[in-house]
């Protein structure tokens, strides 16, 4: 007889800030695929700022409520199939949820070549690296020379969006929370700067690193750093927003970023949000640019993982409190 599969469910929506007390682990019968299906071993679940927001309300998926399985995304092996194209042993990247066993149709299941360390597929190779590769280049227009902005440097999309624009001959300044991320980020990354915005005097800060003003901003936050951020921006400076983390945990904020039009067109600037599957014709020549940079050294892989499926919970409380540095994720299998 097989044993349980185990789930994480969203036992209560948060009021207030998340805690390990909204969620609550279970053992179920481990599921069957029928017709079309695949039976799905998670190895890998990613973590993301959005898990959060999914509390909130619909966003890329439906909202959440109490009793429903934690919504997720996971890296997975194929056990059994009973859908052509598929076979036993190969990898897929599945929204299965916070599960070690799942059930997907065959579908919705996006095949993924099995590289060392797999990890990387859902860091560099998976959403948080094409995420910095599109947001900057297609977006964000890099140019040789830019001197880029980037807020929540020292998190999964940061990380790699500062040594992308680093490559791109640009000058790289890094928004973090705390002095020993700011510290990585220009010791082991190669960020030009990195301003601890906890200190109080991000504004101050900004433009000591910016005389010159931002050419572009890469925005992972929203909130007051866009806030701060805006004021610095060039005359055709260009931002793309990219998340507003601020956002996601505990009470809505107050209404901001404050003076947003007349800065628009007194600036003359550019500001658009994406998605990363906005350019999904040109995922392969991204991947073969990023998979490049890392064989050859010149792009570093930062990522925080933590083992067992009954650590979620704790590690999306950590992640959303700034814990992590580089991608976060939770080896199941």
């Amino acid at each position: 007889m097989d044993a349980p599969s185990r789930q994480i469910v969203l036992a209560s929506l948060p009021e207030g800030r998340l805690t390990t007390a909204s969620f609550r682990l279970e053992d179920v019968p481990r599921p069957k695929p029928a017709e079309g299906e695949v039976l799905l071993r998670a190895l890998y679940i990613t973590l993301d700022a959005s898990n959060r927001a999914y509390m909130q309300g619909a966003t890329y998926a439906a909202a959440l409520k109490a009793g429903d399985v934690m919504y997720g995304r996971a890296l997975a092996e194929v056990v059994e199939s009973r859908a052509d194209g598929f076979a036993p042993g190969e990898l897929v990247f599945a929204e299965s949820g916070w599960r070690d066993w799942a059930v997907m149709p065959a579908r919705v299941l996006q095949k993924r070549p099995r590289t060392q360390p797999l990890s990387h597929l859902l860091s560099v190779y998976g959403i948080s690296g094409l995420t910095a590769y599109f947001g900057l280049i297609e977006v964000g227009r890099l140019k040789a020379g830019d001197t880029v902005v980037i807020s929540a440097a020292g998190g999964a999309v940061g990380t790699i969006a500062g040594q992308i624009a680093r490559l791109g001959g640009a000058r790289v300044v890094g928004i973090a929370g705390g002095a020993q991320k700011c510290a990585r980020l220009t010791g082991e990354l190669g960020y030009h700067l990195a301003l601890d915005h906890r200190t109080g005097n991000l504004r101050d800060q900004l433009r000591e690193a910016c005389p010159a003003g931002i050419d572009l901003y890469f925005d992972n936050v929203g909130g007051e750093i866009l806030e701060t951020c805006l004021p610095q921006m060039v005359v055709g400076g260009r931002i793309a927003c990219c998340g507003s983390v601020s956002t996601y945990d505990g009470p809505s904020p107050a209404a901001g970023p404050r003076g947003v039009p007349g800065l628009l067109v007194t600036r003359r600037l550019t500001m658009s949000g994406f998605l990363v599957t906005d350019f999904n014709a040109r995922r392969e020549r991204a991947l073969a640019d990023l998979r490049g940079w890392v064989e050859s050294g010149a792009l570093k892989v930062p990522e925080h993982i933590t083992e067992g499926l009954e650590t979620l919970p704790a590690a999306l409380v950590g992640l959303l409190a700034g814990e992590n540095f580089g991608k976060r994720m939770v080896k199941v299998g």
